[in-house]
């Protein structure tokens, strides 16, 4: 059984203690879970979450606490791509939650309605998307999206040199999620312009992006910016501009939260309507939502909480939503 790099095991049925000291709210919204269903040994149940790797480590950690409280609940948690998840397991029906790094597809909430499976779209977290390369590239620290487009694009440049003739004239070797993934899909909209190459090593698994990149100088690759925060001994982030004539700016948790980093972006679980009026997954869903802003997923996990706000806006669709 694999473990990740919070040393949980993948399949999210270790139950380490997660939030040590997350402190009174958090400790408040725990104790406030366990009052609403009784005592915590009359829950009962199972509850499958699927989805974006980028999401994971918030979900698997969500899931150890939420099982340390409610011991006779399991909360499985597998990264199996945004794409992957909506696809092969939550619009069939076969998970209650998915995690995604870019809001659900026309075509994906289409395969839910036939399955008669009804998503609900709930903003969790901000995460500042990473591009990253060997610890020995000294000839770059800031890339434009252009650049990136030029190596990243269809058919695009295959040596450093061909974007910029002051490169090393060495093949770029490509690491990247797979197609599956929400990341692929965001980072292809949103910073490419269209189409991705093929000519890559794409992977569910962000630790093999990170090994890539320590195998070979010349290698360059993309994730969350929590698996950087994780490895940033082991790899190195590039700045990012959006043009040529902006200022380079460094990914960062603050940088996400107030916008000024080009590739911050929005992070979200969807839960199913039907999933929730099961107590065991409204009584998870709750849970995550009420830790969701807490500060502990900034400090422990690597990703900035949702607001205040946001958090109350998600609480009160959830119980529009759940007969529980």
């Amino acid at each position: 059984m694999a473990d990740n790099q919070f040393g949980r095991s993948v399949d999210g049925v270790s139950r380490r203690k997660f939030i040590a000291t997350s402190g009174a709210v958090g400790a408040a919204a725990i104790a406030g879970c366990s009052e609403m269903s009784g005592s915590s040994d009359e829950l009962s149940g199972d509850v499958i979450v699927k989805g974006s790797s980028t999401v994971f480590p918030i979900s698997d950690a969500m899931a150890e606490e939420f099982m340390d409280d409610h011991p006779e609940v399991n909360v499985t948690v597998d990264p199996t791509g945004s794409g992957g998840g909506f696809e092969n397991h939550f619009c069939p029906g076969d998970a209650d939650i998915n995690g995604a790094s870019r809001p659900i597809k026309q075509e994906e909430q289409d395969h839910c309605a036939d399955n008669d499976v009804t998503p609900i779209e709930m903003t969790i977290a901000k995460d500042a998307l990473t591009m990253a390369v060997s610890t020995e590239n000294d000839w770059v620290d800031c890339m434009s999206f252009d650049e990136m487009a030029q190596i990243w694009g269809d058919g695009g440049a295959t040596t450093w040199a061909d974007v910029n003739s002051d490169w090393p004239d060495e093949e770029i070797m490509l690491y990247g999620p797979d197609t599956t993934s929400g990341t692929y899909d965001w980072f292809s909209s949103n910073v490419i312009g269209g189409t991705h190459t093929t000519e890559y090593e794409g992977t569910e698994d962000d630790n093999t992006i990170i090994e890539g990149l320590e195998d070979s100088p010349y290698a360059m690759g993309y994730f969350g910016y929590s698996y950087y925060a994780q490895n940033e001994d082991r790899v190195k982030a590039l700045d990012v501009k959006e043009s040529e004539d902006d200022d380079c700016g460094e990914p960062s948790l603050q940088a996400a939260k107030d916008g000024s980093y080009p590739m911050a972006r929005p992070l979200f679980i969807y839960p199913s309507e039907e999933a929730i009026q099961r107590e065991e997954v409204y009584e998870f869903v709750k849970f995550y939502l009420e830790e969701s802003n807490q500060d502990w997923i900034a400090d422990d996990v690597g990703y900035v909480p949702s607001s205040d706000e946001q958090a109350d806006e998600n609480l009160s669709t959830l119980d529009e939503k759940a007969d529980v």
